[in-house]
């Protein structure tokens, strides 16, 4: 019973906005038009989108966040009772910089810290899925120094290493009652770290059209001399001992196409498709330092899919300073039936998404943007037979200020 509390090592955070636990909020400009930003190159978050195209931006520096508001439900389908999530808002953050020698040099160099990862999931007290969880906590911070070279005013390379740092927080309850009448319950604290990198390729074939080609590596998140605390009567702690575990978190790759065409001087539409190796993750296991009849190494399928995502929005502007976007998004989820869980309740989904964006100055300039999206999954976990209906709405109003060398 024990490994089902430990699954959630590998859900940082699939609660969010895009297939699994693949986040995409890495830009005020590219969230309003639905993710999309691979090939419409606009400001120093293309260190993310495309590192090809960071050799077309002006020196610049953005510091952005977008507060974050999820409130979940579980129908069980066996009893009809619902359950609730009072998860608190949570602040994914984005902060790029370009830098050349020159405005107009071929070649720059970018820094891009980001949290592509990050949040709290906590449940009703008592509620019908305690025991595969109760409270999940995440902190996923991404380092990507990058370097980019314009080969010709038509087509920029470029390249990233990416070093991530996080840490994660997973609460459960288990099913043994103390005298009290209280059940036991479990903590899981430990510290990740993985390395890969971010390329990509900007070309511009007319002055209208653009297409940009990136890919993103996998990540393996080695979580090393990990915590697990047991809260178990006195009669059974031999079986909990408290003790060090390992483990490995497989994070995907992501290869992504993107299209942008001017139609006219005021209005750009930009396309996104990205292809995500989620078949890595295949299998979550976990290596305890101390074994008990209660506490095993366990081997626990997960039978990921590779999935694809669409990614479009279009840009206007209203004037000279102002402007106005929406997008919409759809992502099918990598989770197949059998594997949904309480940490994971994905589902196929469209986003919904706006911002607008205001020069205040020459040097200074403001975004924002709004995202909505509903989730429904029904499903009967085969591991540990939780069977109903997750619903899940999330609202994300970001913002961000930029200044230009």
């Amino acid at each position: 019973m024990i490994k089902y509390f430990f699954l959630l090592i590998l859900s940082f955070p699939a609660y969010y906005f895009s297939q699994g636990f693949q986040v995409n909020l890495q830009g005020q400009k590219q969230q309003g038009m639905g993710g999309a930003g691979t090939a419409f190159i606009q400001d120093a978050a293309t260190v993310f989108f495309n590192p090809g195209g960071m050799s077309f931006v002006a020196n610049s520096v953005i510091l952005g966040a977008t507060p974050t508001i999820a409130k979940g439900a579980f129908q069980n389908a066996n009893t009809n009772e619902i359950s609730r999530t009072n998860s608190p808002v949570s602040y994914p953050f984005a902060a790029y910089g370009v830098v050349g020698l020159k405005d107009s040099s071929q070649l720059k160099f970018g820094f891009g810290i980001y949290t592509p990862f990050g949040s709290t999931v906590q449940w009703e007290n008592g509620w019908t899925g305690r025991f595969a969880l109760t409270r999940l906590q995440l902190r996923a911070i991404f380092f990507q120094p990058t370097i980019s070279y314009k080969i010709t005013n038509k087509i920029g390379v470029g390249a990233g290493f990416i070093y991530a740092s996080g840490k994660v927080n997973l609460q459960k309850d288990i099913p043994i009652i103390d005298a009290d009448g209280n059940y036991a319950s479990a903590e899981l604290n430990g510290k990740a770290e993985g390395y890969g990198f971010n390329t990509g390729i900007y070309f511009t074939p007319t002055k209208k059209f653009a297409v940009g080609l990136t890919y993103r590596s996998g990540i393996k998140m080695a979580v090393n001399n990990g915590t697990a605390t047991f809260k178990v009567p006195a009669s059974v702690a031999a079986n909990f001992p408290n003790g060090k575990f390992t483990s490995k978190l497989p994070l995907p790759s992501v290869t992504t196409i993107g299209f942008k065409y001017e139609v006219n001087s005021k209005l750009n539409l930009a396309l996104d498709i990205n292809y995500v190796g989620w078949k890595a993750y295949d299998t979550l296991a976990f290596d305890y330092e101390v074994n008990t009849t209660s506490l095993l190494d366990t081997k626990s399928a997960r039978s990921y899919k590779n999935t694809i995502a669409f990614r479009s929005g279009a840009q206007y502007a209203i004037s000279t300073k102002l402007m106005a976007r929406l997008g919409l998004a759809y992502g099918i989820t990598p989770v197949q039936n059998g594997y949904v869980t309480p940490e994971t309740p994905d589902a196929n989904r469209i986003n919904y998404t706006a911002g607008i964006g205001y020069q205040i100055s020459n040097k200074f300039k403001l975004d924002a943007s709004f995202l909505f999206t509903h989730l429904k999954r029904s499903d009967t976990n085969l591991e540990t037979n939780l069977s109903g209906t997750f619903k899940t709405n999330v609202i994300a109003p970001g913002f961000s200020i930029g200044y230009i060398f």
